[in-house]
């Protein structure tokens, strides 16, 4: 599965980004916290490099919480700070200035020798399309500020929004992967709605985040759709098969028949994608940092 995609206001987004750098004292970047390899473009830290960076891991209460960890330290490793959040609940997100604050303390410091104690700290925040980044705004600021809504590509130009007297943000649009060619990193994208539904095939997803499920937490989807057992895995099955015999035993539990018996697996799964976004199954991290590339 390759995707590609670029929209022009994805380009003129990199041209906004490395023309507003020079007015900004870091950079705040949001990933998904179940996603935190996928949720990033690469691109990011060539346009901002030699800005201090804060990596907030969103929707951290829909991640693994020990995996969740790790990814944390992986970052501070990199000398990157961190800040895990809910930007839904507002869990987290009250820690934000403080967390810049840290981050910039030798800046602060270099303003209060020279007498510039009541300079402004300003902010770039970015982030993929739909990884809750302008929910995360809105909570930080207290106030609705910055348009949200779940679908990728809402935001559209730049905003600055003040969070206190010396706090300011640059809220930017989404900026996606200009290509995707990881066949991981694209489902992973999809599996969390950061990729707009339409360009891949229900079923076909829904197979492959059931396969993914079975041999991750297998326990969770047996609950989840009161499976007594869940199928074993033939040999020569690929995850779309594997996870096809798993979406009709789910759908079959749940009583999504349609003409002659058969399973609405369609129905089924779109509930199963839903109900994985939502974090009803549970708490799921589909990477981890131990298997990363370099490149992130």
């Amino acid at each position: 599965m390759e995707i590609q995609w670029y929209p022009g206001h994805m380009a003129k987004t990199r041209r906004m980004i490395t023309e507003q750098l020079k007015n900004v004292d870091a950079v705040c970047e949001i990933v998904d916290a179940r996603i935190p390899r996928s949720s990033r473009n690469p691109d990011v830290d060539s346009l901002t490099v030699g800005k201090p960076r804060l990596v907030v891991l969103n929707r951290a209460d829909q991640a693994d919480r020990e995996t969740t960890k790790a990814w944390a330290a992986y970052f501070k490793e990199r000398g990157q700070a961190v800040l895990e959040t809910d930007s839904k609940s507002g869990s987290g997100t009250a820690k934000f200035s403080a967390a810049v604050r840290s981050l910039l303390a030798d800046k602060l410091q270099s303003y209060a020798e020279k007498g510039q104690t009541g300079r402004v700290v300003r902010v770039m925040v970015l982030g993929i399309p739909n990884v809750g980044k302008s929910t995360f705004i809105n909570k930080v600021a207290g106030r609705k500020t910055a348009k949200a809504e779940d679908r990728p590509g809402v935001t559209r130009s730049k905003q600055w929004v003040p969070i206190d007297r010396g706090l300011e943000l640059l809220d930017t649009p989404g900026i996606l992967w200009p290509k995707l060619g990881d066949q991981d990193v694209g489902l992973h994208l999809a599996f969390t709605g950061a990729v707009k539904d339409e360009i891949l095939d229900t079923e076909t997803l829904g197979c492959h985040l059931m396969a993914y499920l079975a041999e991750e937490y297998p326990e969770a989807l047996q609950s989840s759709y009161k499976l007594s057992s869940l199928p074993e895995r033939k040999e020569e099955e690929n995850d779309v098969a594997f996870g096809w015999r798993l979406l009709e035993a789910a759908g079959r539990r749940r009583g999504f028949l349609i003409s002659g018996g058969e399973v609405d697996t369609e129905r089924m799964a779109k509930i199963l994608l839903d109900e994985f976004r939502s974090g009803k199954l549970g708490r799921f991290t589909l990477e981890t940092p131990d298997l990363e590339k370099e490149s992130v």
